[in-house]
């Protein structure tokens, strides 16, 4: 804890410091940044294999819309029930309710309202850099996050949920120094808070990101992941909830 308030102090005062040029960048990022819309196709599928699906849904931001993939199966959805599929060795039937612009407290608001009242076995939040880049404090995240979980399983039941790690910013070709600094930063307090925050919560793991993040990843608008980013990510949260799930089997 004493760690994250210093981050948030040596972030805070970065951004008090650096302000004009920060907010100078910050609109430059977005008037160059080409504006991508979602997957198209079917936001739910199913990955065939032997025995009774699995029920997976994933919820959250941009990269749960599929911003940066044609098409849903291509993006984080389909990328990641591919991998748990194939981990567990059994049929996985996803689903994927993202928007851009989402934060944990708007996910919680506006996506699980509507999700359908059915029984889900795991759920998936990948959300953070819209967290991130309105500058909440680790403490409101948190907050956020213990009040979406609890509406999510009022909404669908008793899943085991898994937060994945907030993206590193500090690595997005798309944001110049000392913006990708100082935001970088931010996220990696939001991430540490969440994953301090996940073994507090009943059935709730945090998946951290151990692979390189390289720019070959991202896709046109370089900011959001393309298929290669949504092909290695879903490959590294699926495998991290297919072993945590067979460990607690």
């Amino acid at each position: 804890m004493a760690q994250g308030r210093f981050g948030l102090r040596l972030a805070s005062n970065a951004s008090l410091a650096l302000g004009p040029l920060l907010l100078y960048q910050g609109r430059m990022v977005r008037r160059n940044t080409p504006q991508l819309p979602g997957a198209a196709g079917p936001s739910a599928g199913l990955v065939d294999a032997s025995g009774p699906p699995l029920h997976f849904l994933i919820l959250g931001e941009s990269t749960v819309a599929g911003v940066g993939a044609a098409t849903h199966a291509d993006g984080l959805a389909g990328r990641t029930a591919e991998a748990l599929a194939v981990q567990l060795g059994r049929a996985v039937r996803w689903r994927a309710e993202g928007r851009i612009g989402m934060t944990a407290s708007s996910t919680r608001r506006i996506l699980v309202p509507n999700l359908p009242p059915e029984p889900v076995d795991v759920a998936l939040l990948a959300l953070g850099v819209n967290d991130s880049l309105k500058l909440r404090s680790p403490e409101r995240w948190v907050a956020d996050l213990r009040a979406l979980v609890a509406a999510l399983r009022e909404r669908v039941g008793p899943a085991r949920v898994f937060l994945a790690a907030v993206p590193p910013l500090a690595r997005f070709p798309a944001l110049p120094q000392p913006l990708r600094a100082v935001l970088g930063l931010r996220a990696r307090l939001l991430d540490a808070a969440a994953a301090d925050l996940a073994p507090k919560l009943a059935a709730v793991v945090h998946l951290p990101i151990t692979i390189p993040v390289t720019p070959d990843q991202f896709c046109a608008d370089r900011f959001h992941p393309g298929p290669a980013g949504y092909a290695r990510w879903g490959e590294l949260l699926g495998a991290g909830m297919a072993q945590r799930l067979q460990h607690d089997a």
